[in-house]
């Protein structure tokens, strides 16, 4: 927050100034006022990224998904869950919208999306390997988003999983 305040000095003597009330207040959020969603790393039901996928959906409901996740929302990581899972965005937020736990999300992904485990390793492992070393574009991608982030420096970001877990310092 800034705070700007009003200075009264007397001309005729060298007196501390005096502040008086605030005249303007920002409210500025600041990167210490984002809530980050869980790890793309942690997984429910046996799938990564779907406790993230919760939270960023939560955090949507309550109008407090921060301005940098919203242009992803549903896209990206999410979309490749959603895809994957074969569910469409707006029943899954509607399910996640009708909850109170992450148990009763569980309980209704148990029951209404029935991918066998290999579909599951498919998406973990496609998710922690991008991207791919053959895919120029995306690399560039990821070493822009390194750069804007102030990561550049770090040779251990070799993904987006990693890089979001950076970029959210829990790496």
């Amino acid at each position: 927050m800034i705070l700007l305040v009003t200075v009264h000095v007397s001309r005729n003597t060298r007196r501390a100034p005096l502040i008086d009330k605030p005249s303007l207040r920002l409210n500025v959020p600041r990167m210490s006022d984002i809530i980050y969603p869980r790890s793309p790393r942690e997984t429910m039901c046996g799938w990564m990224h779907l406790p993230r996928l919760i939270d960023k959906i939560r955090l949507h409901l309550a109008g407090k998904l921060h301005p940098d996740y919203q242009p992803n929302f549903c896209k990206g990581f999410d979309g490749l869950w959603l895809e994957t899972a074969g569910v469409p965005p707006e029943q899954f937020i509607e399910v996640v919208r009708n909850s109170i736990t992450d148990g009763e999300v569980c309980d209704w992904v148990l029951k209404n999306v029935k991918k066998p485990e290999s579909v599951k390793a498919a998406h973990r492992k496609n998710m922690l390997n991008r991207p791919t070393k053959d895919d120029p574009e995306m690399q560039a991608r990821l070493k822009m988003r390194k750069e804007n982030a102030g990561l550049a420096h770090r040779d251990d970001i070799q993904t987006f999983v990693d890089f979001i877990d950076a970029d959210e310092k829990r790496l």
